[in-house]
């Protein structure tokens, strides 16, 4: 509830508002926010709009009604519910399959568990459904933890507001909005409190903190404004809002979203064997044409497991799956993706590669290289897994993403000496540590980038995500797999190397950008085509509404 509607009922209930309309309100306001509207009513009480034991029957009722929607959700929408872009916004398909493994072991005692940690009730209560639990056998959790969790927290705002109000009246008009300031400042606390009284919990509040003290945590919002403003300033030197989608003439719209992966790979007919072999699986039919594909295409290459499994036209690691086994594989498709890249597994260490060449030079220039760890966590003989990633020092700033990618193994004792990997994937949102690569440049390296770039057609800008078993090999230009080329919208990522402050990183992408406005407008100057600002929008709004893989 929000500080204007809290004022608003205030003031209806100043006003004589029934204790019956107010009692329906909160029952409403739960289906919103539980702990906000259980607040609002104990400050309620304290100001003698409503009595305790109506109020704590209204917000009981509320909140009952709203668990029983969210199994029901569950039984009903379940599918609909991982798919939907909204909805993935709200539950993370990683939170509903823990809370099913969850049930699996301890029943449904969770639901009592999980009224009392934030965060986890609602994928709960929604797997609870999705499982297909009998309602007369949750039914009756719901209601206990309800009644546990309710009367609480309304005492609570009960007791607290009952001596604020009476000194707040004292400012007059001040009253409500205080009021309203107040009952936040509880909710606040009790987010906060509920985590100080467990170690875990004290542990995950801390990652908290660092990601925000850590700018190579934020989110894209936070980082690029400064970014952005520099975009304007070159869209008004070039005359172009989006000239730099003439960088990449061979690549749809310079590569700026939605770039075909297996297009792009298959137009590096220069790199020969350097190219990670894959194969386009096409959506034709359900998840078992699919599967029936991606067997077939796997035989045809003669790949042995693991796979890898990604969109066609995927961005930041989105979608994209090491697969070891048929069940996996089979999950995978189970989600119905759109186009899917089977590719080969490339073993080794990774590392992104950013090239640019201005269309009238005759050799390219390697920008930033980019070493892709991943990390993990050494066992001692005493501690379990959960333990081991909520101690280490940079592994508790996403100890989310880490517990729940590792959930099987949380509560084993790794053995003393022991290396644990917390992520498989090469990629930052992924868990992937992030290092300035520039050491394993030389000139032998650049050459043979430059060789390959060169030989396909249209394109000046990008970077390359390469994988090699013998980084003093790739160094001397061989034994090296390109798993991807990504297209304008690139960023040179050892960015974000720990050591690197966030004006080193606007210094480097703003120099990045300039380089693609300026060969962009190159490429328009020799006839390539700039994408329009209105086409692009399109771009964007078609590629967000495209099918997802979790």
């Amino acid at each position: 509830m929000t500080p204007d509607a809290f004022n608003g009922v205030v003031q209806a209930a100043e006003t004589g508002l029934s204790p019956f309309l107010l009692a329906s309100g909160f029952v409403v306001g739960t289906l919103i926010s539980e702990d906000l509207t259980c607040i609002t009513a104990g400050l309620l009480v304290a100001h003698g709009a409503i009595g305790f034991v109506p109020a704590m029957l209204a917000t009981l009722a509320g909140i009952f009604v709203g668990d029983v929607l969210l199994y029901l959700a569950g039984w009903y929408f379940g599918p609909w519910v991982l798919r939907s872009r909204f909805s993935r916004r709200l539950i993370k398909p990683q939170r509903i399959e823990a809370s099913e493994e969850w049930f699996q072991r301890r029943g449904p005692v969770v639901i009592l568990i999980s009224r009392f940690v934030p965060g986890s009730r609602l994928p709960v209560y929604v797997a609870s459904g999705m499982l297909r639990l009998p309602l007369r056998r949750v039914a009756p959790y719901f209601a206990l933890a309800g009644v546990l969790w309710t009367p609480a927290l309304v005492g609570l705002a009960t007791v607290i507001g009952e001596h604020a109000i009476d000194y707040l009246h004292a400012y007059g008009r001040a009253t409500r909005w205080a009021v309203a300031a107040l009952a936040l400042a509880i909710w606040f606390a009790v987010r906060l409190v509920m985590p100080l009284c467990s170690s875990r919990g004290r542990r995950l509040l801390l990652g908290r903190f660092k990601r925000i003290c850590r700018w190579e945590f934020w989110p894209m919002w936070a980082v690029y404004p400064p970014v952005i403003a520099y975009l304007g300033y070159l869209a008004c030197k070039f005359r172009s809002l989006t000239v730099f989608t003439a960088a990449n003439p061979g690549i749809p719209a310079g590569g700026f979203i939605g770039e075909p992966k297996a297009d792009i790979l298959g137009r590096l007919t220069h790199a020969g064997g350097a190219v990670a072999c894959f194969r386009l699986i096409v959506p034709d039919g359900g998840p078992g044409a699919m599967m029936a594909k991606f067997q077939a295409a796997r035989g045809d290459l003669g790949l042995a497991y693991p796979v890898v499994l990604k969109p066609d036209a995927g961005q930041r690691g989105e979608g994209v799956a090491i697969v070891r086994t048929d069940a996996q594989a089979a999950a995978y498709f189970g989600r119905k993706p759109g186009r899917t890249l089977l590719q080969a597994y490339a073993p080794g260490q990774e590392f992104g590669v950013f090239y640019y060449r201005y269309p009238h030079e005759p050799h390219g220039h390697i920008y930033s290289v980019t070493e892709k760890r991943i990390p993990f966590v050494v066992g001692d003989g005493r501690r379990k897994l959960a333990d081991l990633i909520l101690r280490d020092d940079r592994a508790v700033c996403m100890a989310e993403f880490y517990l729940n990618r590792n959930r099987e193994r949380l509560d084993v004792v790794i053995p003393d000496g022991e290396a644990v990997p917390l992520a498989d994937i090469g990629n930052h949102c992924r868990g992937a540590v992030f290092l300035n690569g520039d050491w394993v440049v030389t000139p032998a390296f650049e050459a043979e980038i430059d060789r390959i770039s060169r030989g396909f057609e249209g394109f000046f800008f990008g970077r390359y995500d390469i994988r090699t078993p013998d980084v003093a090999a790739m160094q001397q230009g061989r034994d090296f797999k390109i798993v991807e080329l990504n297209g304008v919208t690139s960023e040179a990522t050892h960015i974000y190397d720990p050591g690197h402050s966030i004006w080193y990183a606007y210094g480097v992408l703003m120099r990045q950008w300039r380089i693609a406005f300026e060969i962009g407008a190159q490429n328009r100057a020799r006839g390539a085509p700039c994408v329009s600002a209105l086409a692009l929008w399109r771009m964007v709004r078609t590629f967000k509404r495209a099918p997802e893989v979790g």
